[in-house]
């Protein structure tokens, strides 16, 4: 049974080290043959350096280690001089260490090349690399994290302006030099706009949200229970479910990220820690969230609500910085939201936002309820939520509204629905808003075990007119054929107490 690459980036090691290979050369393929300049952006831990390393390797020429693949018969495999740097490694703590920081990543190229840079400034050092290479061929261009100092001080505008200013003056070098330049390929978390970092480069083809690069990155369905079929039934094993159980698991828990809105894929680094650990756990979130998504949440006081409300157009993500983004376009784009459906407007299209699955559904939601609500010891509170659902009871999310301080509550329906999704979404529950039934949408669908729990959230009225509702709506229609037991749910909340003063369950 082939090794889990957990962590490892490097392609050559992959091959080499029995791991396993998710083959995604025919993407690769179509890139380098049809094509010169891409840009491309995934949220973190999505396969970007793999990327960036197995081409690397393919223009390096080294033919062999590509031989059970789809790219191996096909392309040339000549070796180019290539400059392969990783922003991630620039110094961010000050704008001069940033620039010189940018001349030693350069100079460290020149070496590994066999090449002495002379110039000291960032700008001139890659000008001198680019042109020093060309002698021995048209240059490849590999950049990863390309905007790491910016995300780095996303909470200082003034502060991220200045290393975008510096920034764009180094990569227009690339522009500049095209006569020496076989082939670039840059990465980043967040997508640029046309006045950002590249705008002197404006012949980049940005590939983040086209349909036919949308599976590039992460592992398809197909993929998954081709290449990782023994850790499935190993995995199913040790759980004690079938393995068409598991998959359905795996399916809520890890899948869910799109990119055009039509196609899903899992995140590689949950799936290959998973099969790893034999246990569902937030694995991708809670391998390295940055502590500055904690203060934006914060700052902007994000709700579920305002996240989700609005379907977004292509154009959203590059007509203002990150900075200046709206919440739901940053978080789109590192990977908190994505794209689960497509609504059209004539011949336009916008994408609708949701979360991508459970595993960054209660994580977010964790993280929303500490930072908006000032609600500490969330795992008890987590624990206890779904220690009540389990016995047919709500009075927990009770006591958590009545503890949140008064002053951070809104006299708006709107405002509790997403205060009571978030609370169930923190307890890792399968909770989903607004869901659509011929008739209308009831609030919350709560889907747990053999259980199926319709909520309809009333501002000032009362939870018998909730239930009233759910039924004339008859919300619970759609789930009867799925054999589970169903609840309907009516909660009243009075806006002056600021807290749920009756509720409803009966069954259904």
């Amino acid at each position: 049974m082939k090794k889990l690459p957990i962590g490892i980036q490097d392609y050559k090691e992959i091959i080499e080290g029995n791991y396993i290979y998710v083959d995604k050369t025919k993407y690769i393929f179509d890139l380098i043959d049809n094509g010169k300049y891409y840009f491309l952006s995934r949220p973190r831990r999505f396969g970007k350096s793999l990327t960036i390393s197995t081409l690397y390797y393919i223009f390096n020429g080294e033919k062999e280690l590509f031989k059970d693949t789809y790219i191996y018969d096909k392309w040339e495999f000549k070796e180019y001089p290539i400059i392969r740097l990783n922003v991630l490694l620039a110094a961010t703590d000050n704008e001069e260490r940033f620039k010189k920081s940018l001349t030693k990543l350069i100079k460290q190229e020149g070496q590994r090349n066999n090449v002495e840079i002379i110039e000291e400034d960032y700008k001139f050092a890659f000008d001198e690399l680019i042109i020093k290479l060309s002698k021995k061929g048209k240059v490849v261009i590999l950049v990863d994290e390309y905007e790491k100092p910016i995300l780095d001080n996303i909470n200082n505008k003034e502060k991220a302006e200045r290393y975008r200013e510096i920034l764009r003056d180094f990569y227009v070098t690339i522009k500049s030099r095209d006569e020496y330049i076989k082939f670039v390929f840059l990465t980043g978390i967040t997508k640029f706009t046309k006045t950002g970092v590249f705008s002197a480069l404006n012949n980049l083809n940005d590939i983040s949200l086209d349909n036919d690069y949308s599976q590039m990155l992460g592992y398809t369905q197909e993929e998954l229970e081709s290449y990782f079929a023994e850790y499935i039934k190993e995995t199913a094993e040790k759980l004690k479910i079938t393995e068409k159980e598991l998959l359905q698991e795996m399916k809520k828990y890890y899948n869910g990220f799109s990119f055009d809105g039509e196609h899903f894929v899992y995140n590689p680094f949950s799936i290959l820690k998973f099969f790893q650990k034999k246990e569902f756990q937030n694995y991708w979130f809670e391998s390295g969230s940055p502590s500055f998504i904690y203060e934006y949440i914060k700052g902007k006081k994000v709700t579920y609500e305002e996240l989700t409300k609005y379907p977004v157009s292509a154009m959203d993500f590059s007509t203002r910085e990150i900075e200046d983004a709206k919440a739901n376009i940053f978080f789109a784009q590192a990977g908190y939201l994505t794209f689960k459906g497509i609504k059209r407007y004539g011949l336009r299209k916008k994408y609708i936002l949701d979360y991508p699955n459970i595993e960054v559904k209660n994580s977010f939601s964790e993280l929303i309820l500490e930072a908006n609500y000032g609600l500490e010891e969330i795992e008890e509170i987590e624990n206890k939520i779904y220690e009540k659902i389990e016995a047919n009871e709500i009075e927990e999310i009770k006591r958590i509204i009545s503890a949140i301080p008064y002053n951070l509550h809104q006299k708006r329906e709107s405002y509790y629905h997403s205060l009571i999704y978030t609370i169930l979404a923190s307890a890792g529950l399968n909770v989903t808003a607004e869901e659509l039934t011929n008739l209308g949408r009831s609030d919350l669908v709560l889907e747990h075990n053999d259980k199926i729990y319709l909520f309809e959230i009333k501002l000032d009225k009362s939870a018998k007119e909730a239930i009233k509702q759910i039924k004339e709506k008859k919300y619970y229609e759609k789930y009867i054929s799925e054999g589970k037991e169903i609840y309907i749910i009516g909660i009243n909340i009075n806006s002056e107490k600021r807290d749920i003063e009756d509720y409803i369950i009966e069954k259904i």
